[in-house]
């Protein structure tokens, strides 16, 4: 088995489910992608199998391979444990104080988001801007359960980004972020970062019922 394909051809497929190209209940043809790879289909059996495990395909009887649709209770679950897992990371910071090192990396995170153009590049740059305020909280626990969120966050983040505004709103609020940080006013960021997970909740909701 070529593992390295394996995981090139599911990188491939989580950028064109991320971007939107794919979209739920789209189903993966395998021959597609063993044609475009000129591979046979084992190692596209094996991407599907890598993307199952990180949750943005599931296996449906009879139908084969789709991109997975997430209900609107398990969007909000998701972000709702996001949220919890973020205020808790903020109570840890509170008593271990600022990394200053995570801090810098979060303003040059900052500076790239304010820079890119497409969704799928800001999305991974937003969720490496967040990894930064989880792994400044020193916890194995909280950062290891923020990680299992992996690529579903990431699909619905997306989802929200395509939203018109939504990207530049998002800056907005990651400028408040980090001048809170550095004012070490952990009050009113957490504040801001349960505001800034609801209205992704709220955009995605607008969007799935419109």
């Amino acid at each position: 088995m070529n593992n390295a394909l394996s995981t090139l051809i599911a990188e491939h497929i989580t950028e064109q489910i991320i971007t939107g190209v794919l979209k739920s209940g789209d189903k993966l043809v395998e021959h597609i992608y063993a044609e475009k790879y000129s591979t046979s289909r084992a190692p596209v059996r094996e991407a599907i199998y890598l993307l199952a495990i990180a949750g943005l395909v599931e296996r449906i009887p009879r139908k084969g391979a789709i991109v997975k649709d997430y209900t609107e209770d398990e969007i909000y679950d998701l972000l709702e444990i996001r949220n919890m897992l973020e205020n808790m990371g903020m109570d840890r910071i509170k008593k271990k104080g600022i990394d200053n090192v995570l801090l810098k990396e979060m303003n040059q995170l900052f500076e790239e988001m304010k820079k890119v153009e497409d969704v799928y590049s800001y999305t991974q740059l937003n969720h490496s801007f967040h990894m930064c305020l989880i792994k400044m909280s020193k916890s194995e626990m909280i950062n290891d359960m923020y990680s299992r969120l992996g690529w579903p966050l990431l699909k619905i983040q997306s989802n929200s980004f395509t939203n018109e505004g939504n990207i530049e709103k998002s800056i907005l609020e990651h400028e408040i972020i980090i001048k809170l940080l550095e004012q070490q006013n952990f009050t009113e960021l957490s504040v801001v970062l349960s505001k800034h997970n609801r209205d992704v909740i709220s955009s995605i909701q607008k969007k799935t019922r419109s």
